[in-house]
Protein backbone atom coordinates (compact mmCIF):
# COMPACT_ATOMS: atom_id res chain seq x y z
CA UNK A 1 0.00 0.00 0.00
CA UNK A 2 1.40 3.28 -1.09
CA UNK A 3 1.74 6.40 1.08
CA UNK A 4 -1.50 7.50 -0.58
CA UNK A 5 -3.73 4.51 -0.46
CA UNK A 6 -2.91 4.49 3.16
CA UNK A 7 -3.78 8.06 3.68
CA UNK A 8 -7.09 7.53 1.88
CA UNK A 9 -8.25 4.15 3.35
CA UNK A 10 -7.72 6.46 6.71
CA UNK A 11 -9.89 8.12 5.93
CA UNK A 12 -12.69 5.78 4.79
CA UNK A 13 -11.89 4.15 7.86
CA UNK A 14 -12.52 7.37 9.96
CA UNK A 15 -15.77 8.14 8.27
CA UNK A 16 -16.92 4.43 9.02
CA UNK A 17 -20.04 4.06 10.86
CA UNK A 18 -19.64 1.04 13.36
CA UNK A 19 -17.00 -1.06 14.22
CA UNK A 20 -13.56 -1.06 12.93
CA UNK A 21 -11.57 -3.65 11.61
CA UNK A 22 -8.40 -3.87 13.83
CA UNK A 23 -6.21 -5.31 10.59
CA UNK A 24 -7.21 -2.66 8.30
CA UNK A 25 -6.23 -0.23 10.97
CA UNK A 26 -2.98 -2.05 11.70
CA UNK A 27 -2.77 -2.45 7.38
CA UNK A 28 -2.70 1.34 6.91
CA UNK A 29 -0.93 2.53 10.09
CA UNK A 30 2.02 0.22 8.90
CA UNK A 31 1.95 1.87 6.03
CA UNK A 32 2.00 5.60 6.75
CA UNK A 33 4.97 7.80 7.16
CA UNK A 34 6.78 8.55 10.24
CA UNK A 35 6.99 12.06 11.97
CA UNK A 36 9.63 13.67 13.87
CA UNK A 37 8.79 14.32 17.65
CA UNK A 38 9.70 18.95 16.62
CA UNK A 39 6.80 18.04 13.85
CA UNK A 40 4.03 17.52 16.51
CA UNK A 41 4.38 20.04 18.93
CA UNK A 42 0.98 22.12 19.38
CA UNK A 43 -2.49 21.20 19.91
CA UNK A 44 -4.58 18.51 18.62
CA UNK A 45 -8.28 17.17 18.77
CA UNK A 46 -8.75 13.65 18.79
CA UNK A 47 -11.17 10.82 17.81
CA UNK A 48 -11.36 7.01 18.40
CA UNK A 49 -11.82 3.93 15.86
CA UNK A 50 -14.23 1.86 16.97
CA UNK A 51 -13.25 -1.26 17.00
CA UNK A 52 -14.33 -2.35 21.15
CA UNK A 53 -11.54 -1.70 22.89
CA UNK A 54 -12.48 -0.70 26.07
CA UNK A 55 -10.39 2.72 25.72
CA UNK A 56 -13.47 4.10 23.84
CA UNK A 57 -15.12 4.00 26.36
CA UNK A 58 -12.80 5.49 29.15
CA UNK A 59 -11.84 8.14 26.83
CA UNK A 60 -15.67 9.27 26.37
CA UNK A 61 -16.21 9.12 30.25
CA UNK A 62 -13.28 11.56 30.63
CA UNK A 63 -14.91 13.70 28.33
CA UNK A 64 -11.82 13.18 26.04
CA UNK A 65 -11.08 16.32 23.97
CA UNK A 66 -7.39 16.02 22.39
CA UNK A 67 -3.98 16.08 23.31
CA UNK A 68 -1.19 19.14 23.44
CA UNK A 69 2.30 18.73 22.82
CA UNK A 70 3.96 21.95 24.55
CA UNK A 71 7.81 20.54 23.83
CA UNK A 72 9.26 16.90 24.04
CA UNK A 73 9.26 17.07 28.22
CA UNK A 74 5.94 18.67 28.63
CA UNK A 75 2.81 16.74 26.67
CA UNK A 76 -0.37 16.41 27.97
CA UNK A 77 -1.84 13.26 26.93
CA UNK A 78 -5.53 14.02 28.52
CA UNK A 79 -7.66 17.39 27.55
CA UNK A 80 -10.78 16.90 28.24
CA UNK A 81 -13.52 19.16 28.90
CA UNK A 82 -15.10 20.21 32.67
CA UNK A 83 -18.31 20.03 33.74
CA UNK A 84 -18.65 23.50 32.62
CA UNK A 85 -17.11 22.91 28.91
CA UNK A 86 -13.91 24.56 29.44
CA UNK A 87 -10.83 22.45 28.62
CA UNK A 88 -7.95 21.17 30.77
CA UNK A 89 -5.32 18.87 31.34
CA UNK A 90 -6.54 15.70 33.80
CA UNK A 91 -3.94 13.73 35.29
CA UNK A 92 -6.30 10.60 35.18
CA UNK A 93 -3.50 9.00 34.24
CA UNK A 94 -1.15 9.72 37.38
CA UNK A 95 0.39 12.68 35.64
CA UNK A 96 1.46 13.71 31.99
CA UNK A 97 3.76 12.62 29.57
CA UNK A 98 6.73 13.44 27.05
CA UNK A 99 7.56 12.60 23.83
CA UNK A 100 10.34 10.52 22.48
CA UNK A 101 11.38 8.94 18.94
CA UNK A 102 10.69 5.61 19.44
CA UNK A 103 10.98 2.27 17.05
CA UNK A 104 7.34 0.46 16.89
CA UNK A 105 6.81 -2.44 14.23
CA UNK A 106 10.30 -1.57 12.25
CA UNK A 107 9.70 2.32 12.12
CA UNK A 108 11.43 4.70 14.35
CA UNK A 109 8.54 7.59 14.93
CA UNK A 110 7.74 10.03 17.26
CA UNK A 111 6.00 8.25 20.37
CA UNK A 112 4.49 9.62 24.05
CA UNK A 113 5.71 7.99 27.00
CA UNK A 114 3.01 8.29 29.65
CA UNK A 115 4.49 9.61 33.11
CA UNK A 116 2.71 7.47 35.37
CA UNK A 117 0.92 4.70 33.90
CA UNK A 118 2.77 1.67 31.06
CA UNK A 119 1.30 3.42 28.17
CA UNK A 120 3.18 4.21 25.08
CA UNK A 121 1.35 5.90 21.93
CA UNK A 122 2.79 5.57 18.74
CA UNK A 123 1.70 8.35 15.72
CA UNK A 124 2.65 7.89 12.18
CA UNK A 125 1.59 10.72 9.52
CA UNK A 126 -1.61 10.56 7.93
CA UNK A 127 -0.87 14.57 6.26
CA UNK A 128 0.76 17.39 7.81
CA UNK A 129 -2.46 18.17 9.86
CA UNK A 130 -3.51 14.20 10.68
CA UNK A 131 -1.88 11.87 12.96
CA UNK A 132 -2.95 7.89 13.14
CA UNK A 133 -2.02 7.15 16.79
CA UNK A 134 -1.81 2.90 18.64
CA UNK A 135 -2.34 3.07 22.04
CA UNK A 136 0.75 0.39 23.23
CA UNK A 137 1.93 -1.30 26.72
CA UNK A 138 1.69 -3.69 28.91
CA UNK A 139 -0.89 -6.42 29.03
CA UNK A 140 -2.39 -4.97 32.17
CA UNK A 141 -3.22 -1.62 29.38
CA UNK A 142 -4.12 -3.25 26.44
CA UNK A 143 -7.59 -4.76 25.64
CA UNK A 144 -7.32 -8.62 25.76
CA UNK A 145 -3.96 -8.04 24.34
CA UNK A 146 -5.39 -5.87 21.74
CA UNK A 147 -4.44 -2.08 20.80
CA UNK A 148 -6.32 1.27 20.92
CA UNK A 149 -6.80 3.18 17.52
CA UNK A 150 -7.16 7.00 17.76
CA UNK A 151 -6.64 9.99 15.39
CA UNK A 152 -5.50 13.37 16.22
CA UNK A 153 -6.28 16.90 14.11
CA UNK A 154 -4.28 20.01 14.33
CA UNK A 155 -6.01 22.66 15.71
Amino acid sequence: MTTQEAAERFRTLQRQEGRVDPAALDEVFDALPTVDCREILGEWKGGAFDTGHKGMAALKAMKWYGKTFISPLDAKPLICYDEHGQLFSSNAMKGEASLWMIQFRGKVSAAMVYDGVPIIDHFRQVDPRTLMGIMDGKPSVLDDGKHFYFYLERI
